[in-house]
């Protein structure tokens, strides 16, 4: 996979890739624009119109009562604009927005065409004596480098029914010069970078009906509201319209960008159509091999991905560490939660050596992380793994799932944090964290064993744990549901400050649970581990 550059078409490669390899323009889930209420289509015009957080919502709602409508994507040049066509056309720099005021972001827009053929609409949120107004952002040719022989392809005439989506820069990385901090790209999808990062790991505004009996929905943020932020301020708001034919909804996303950079997300969410199932939050990632399965590839590299493993921080405090897999068919593994402190799809390892890709870098790809605002209620954090042979193909989905079925006319509010960054491996409690996973053949080096058996090494580092030097009153707790534990062994690993729990497992069902932690002198020292090991031919 190429390096992910913070220019125009590396980002759009980044949202390209996850895009096709959902299907979403093939399954039709790239919806369009929907039937405006009056208050939308007055903001079409050359004037400024009042603008806040509540009438986006009624907007919203309204929309929701009405029919869904689908657009009708452009035709012509933006229609015939194929990968190489698109891979020509360049933001121009110089007319970034707000350069002029110096502001602590510039927006920058992406072109229309190629997969990003439903235009966006981009209104820009100013405050005057009665508060806040909106008016269009408009964007041209002008705005564009066309390279080659597109620029005599362009109509003289071209006017733009919108762009495809934006992203804001910020001197995040270096004090004299804006690069990437965030992206708007696609139905409702968006990155962000922490400092240091590299774009990886995609969040959407909502997942609905995901790989399940249903056809999936993908819903599309039709309109973007962009606050314009003083010189001085350390965060920026972005508001959203999001539609589809199952919901309508408003978003709010206060971004502060740092070496962790946050976004404060605010979903109003106004159902037309009963929805089998609801995610929250949901985060999109790519995991393609490590240590678990190595062996199935031969590449020179020790490992492929955007993030190894879903981290759930439950109430109480304990923690839940699920290393991810690329299994052989689509597999899905729910976690019952009650409100849950944090969830989050991690890379955790931030060594090249361990990754050896000079030109990806994915030891700079951000782990992401969702902090819940609020009572979510009982419900369920979901990881959705899909097969797949390529690295350009995002096969991992995590989000929340509420309780309960959510029925036509139904209304949901929920407030979120996201922390994009390099995230710690703990949070601050005493308590030890999984660094690798392996697995392999099981049974013992030099003979002949059964393929039945199966082999999973699990390091543990830090806390109270790595302050130890003898096992006497240390128990591995271990389960296996669908297999048998035929050996366990729980040792130090000799000159390090890591603990080893090796499992054999032995079964002939299609899919075993295993369930590993560290416990001793009374309480549990280390987070749990969770894994699903699915059998290919069973």
């Amino acid at each position: 996979m190429p390096a992910l550059q913070s220019d125009d078409l590396g980002t759009t490669m980044a949202f390209a890739t996850s895009m096709t390899r959902r299907q979403l323009l093939k399954s039709g889930a790239a919806t369009a624009a929907g039937l405006m209420a009056s208050g939308v289509k007055a903001q079409d015009g050359a004037g400024p119109v009042p603008f806040s957080f509540d009438i986006l919502t009624q907007i919203a709602r309204a929309q929701a009562a009405a029919p869904f409508v689908a657009a009708t994507r452009p035709a012509g040049f933006l229609g015939a604009l194929d990968y190489d066509d698109y891979r020509r056309i360049r933001f121009r720099p110089d007319r970034a927005r707000w350069a002029e005021i110096a502001a602590p972001v510039h927006v920058h827009a992406f072109h229309t065409g190629w997969l990003f053929g439903d235009p966006v609409q981009l209104f820009e949120v100013t405050r005057d004596a009665q508060g806040l107004i909106a008016a269009p952002m408009l964007f041209s040719t002008a705005d564009f480098d066309y390279l080659d022989d597109l620029a005599d392809r362009l109509p003289a005439d071209a006017q733009w029914p919108g762009v495809a989506g934006f992203r804001l820069n910020t001197p995040l990385n270096h004090p004299d010069r804006h690069d990437e901090l965030v992206a708007f790209l696609g139905a409702s999808y968006f990155r962000a970078l922490g400092r240091g990062n590299r774009y990886g790991i995609s969040a959407r505004g909502l997942a609905l009906n995901t790989a399940g009996p249903q056809p999936e929905e993908f819903p599309r943020f039709t309109r973007f509201y962009l606050e314009r932020p003083a010189p001085d301020a350390a965060e920026t708001s972005v508001y959203a319209l999001l539609d589809s034919p199952s919901v309508s909804g408003a978003y709010r996303f206060v971004i502060r960008p740092g070496d962790t950079t946050e976004i404060d997300v605010t979903a109003r969410l106004f159902f037309r159509a009963e929805v089998a199932e609801l995610g929250i939050a949901p985060l999109t990632s790519m995991f393609l091999f490590n240590g678990v399965n190595r062996a199935g590839f031969d590449d020179y590299r020790p490992r492929v991905h955007d993030s190894d493993g879903l981290r759930i921080v439950q109430q109480g405090g304990d923690v839940i560490w699920r290393p991810l897999n690329n299994p052989p068919r689509l597999a899905g593994s729910y976690f019952a939660q009650a409100n849950p402190v944090s969830f989050a799809l991690h890379q955790r390892e931030r060594d090249f050596t361990k990754y050896l890709d000079a030109g990806a870098r994915y030891e700079m790809r951000p782990s992401l992380e969702v902090v819940p605002l609020g009572d979510w209620g009982a419900g369920h954090v979901r990881l959705v793994e899909i097969p797949t042979a390529l690295e350009v193909e995002d096969n991992i989905v995590a989000y929340f799932i509420p309780e309960g079925r959510v029925a036509a006319g139904e209304t949901r509010t929920f407030a979120y944090r996201l922390r994009w960054g390099d995230l710690p491996q703990s949070d601050g409690a005493d308590r030890a964290h999984v660094v690798e996973t392996r697995a392999g053949a099981g049974g013992v080096s030099g003979v002949i064993n059964p393929a039945n058996k199966r082999k999973f090494v699990i390091d543990f580092k830090g806390g109270f744990l790595s302050r130890l030097t003898q096992a006497d009153a240390l128990t591995p707790v271990v389960a296996a549901s669908g297999g048998d534990l035929v050996a366990v062994t729980l040792a130090r690993v000799d000159g390090s400050d890591l603990w080893r729990v090796v499992l054999d497992v032995q079964s002939d069902s299609a899919l075993v649970e295993l369930s590993v932690h560290i416990a001793g002198y009374g309480r549990k020292l280390t987070e749990t581990w969770l894994y699903q090991w699915i059998r290919p031919h069973a």
